[in-house]
């Protein structure tokens, strides 16, 4: 397709400035709106699969992202009491899937995306409350994306259950990741560069709660008699490093598209981060978007084209990820026990093979 006027994208987060890069190198003028004053470094890191790391390629990222983050040698799951139910290797998924899973700070993703953008594409403190006029708009404004509330409402995010705390902790000894699952509850960690640990915690609890004597007290009071190195990652914890958000995900929407607005990321497909997935179908969607608008005649049939191939997919993974969190959160004695055993007797070749449907995509 001849490039016309611009693409405009709402939001400037992972997916939205993906979305810009893509279409800047596909040829499209592009700006990106984003409503916050300054890009913050506030956040948690977050997990790069390889297929992240393709669309990371497309854009020609690749490299930076690998040298970027840190690569978790040896991963898995664990029993309340350390035992290990299941283990992973980076090697194993490299051979299976050409690529290993890496973690980043989300900040340092978000920042290599934006430095990758020519100077004044990048729009912030610049709130959008309706379509702008462009041939093609990009909705990347997130799980209450107001771009979607206004041209496809009814569709609002959903609790999944649980809440979560994510930290980045200085914690400068060698560990290998691993979420360790409880009753009804989960602390995971994972290495990333710079003698840093990424960490997360969720919990059965109802919605919208705040521990009233303040969120690190609280991981002490759940985790803080976990197997090590649970306690020695909290201790390192800084009480203002603790972040609290409900877990929520999307229902199905009916299409991703519109008329000449294209939702992508969290706007489209926001899911609970069981499958560590969220940033990395944003990205897909991203390098997906600017190829079909590259391909196809004029911007309705590079849309349809667009719906066609993320919507089926994206939508599985939100399914699947939203199961795999129940599982996590099972909380009856004779569920926990019956998870346990399952997942300790699934070999993990098969469990390796079971990601397939996710891991083996290419733009």
């Amino acid at each position: 397709m001849t490039p016309s006027g611009e693409a405009a994208v709402v939001g400037g987060g992972i997916g939205g400035l993906a979305a810009a890069l893509a279409l800047h190198r596909a040829g499209w003028g592009v700006r990106v709106f984003e409503r916050a004053p300054q890009i913050t470094e506030i956040g948690a890191g977050l997990s790069l699969w390889p297929n992240a790391i393709r669309a990371l390629a497309a854009l020609g990222l690749a490299d930076e992202v690998l040298g970027l983050g840190a690569v978790e040698a040896q991963g898995g799951i664990r029993d309340r009491w350390g035992r290990w139910l299941s283990r992973s290797s980076a090697a194993e998924i490299s051979r299976a899937y050409g690529y290993p899973m890496v973690v980043v700070h989300r900040a340092d993703l978000v920042r290599l995306l934006r430095d990758a953008l020519p100077d004044g594409v990048l729009q912030l403190g610049t709130e959008v409350d309706d379509v702008p006029a462009a041939p093609l708009v990009v909705a990347a404004d997130g799980a209450t994306s107001t771009l979607r509330r206004r041209l496809l409402p009814g569709y609002e995010p959903r609790y999944a259950g649980y809440t979560a705390w994510r930290m980045i902790t200085a914690y400068d000894a060698p560990a290998d990741g691993a979420v360790t699952w409880g009753r009804g509850e989960r602390f995971g960690f994972a290495p990333m560069t710079g003698g840093r640990f990424y960490c997360f915690a969720t919990a059965t609890v109802p919605a919208g709660g705040r521990s009233p004597d303040g969120e690190y007290a609280e991981l002490l009071r759940r985790f803080g008699d976990w197997p090590e190195p649970i306690p020695a990652l909290l201790a390192a914890t800084g009480p203002e490093a603790v972040l609290r958000h409900d877990i929520t995900d999307l229902p199905d929407l009916p299409s991703f598209v519109s008329g000449r607005v294209a939702y992508l990321g969290d706007a489209a497909h926001a899911m609970t981060p069981n499958l560590g997935q969220g940033a990395c179908q944003a990205l897909e969607d991203a390098v997906t978007l600017a190829r079909c608008v590259t391909a196809a005649e004029d911007v309705p049939t590079a849309l349809a084209r667009y719906d066609g191939l993320r919507r089926r997919r994206t939508q599985m993974i939100v399914r699947r990820s939203r199961r795999l969190g129940q599982v996590g959160q099972l909380a009856s004695p004779a569920g926990v026990l019956g998870r346990n055993l399952v997942a300790r007797l699934i070999p993990p070749a098969l469990t390796l093979r079971g990601l397939a449907p996710v891991l083996r995509w290419d733009v």
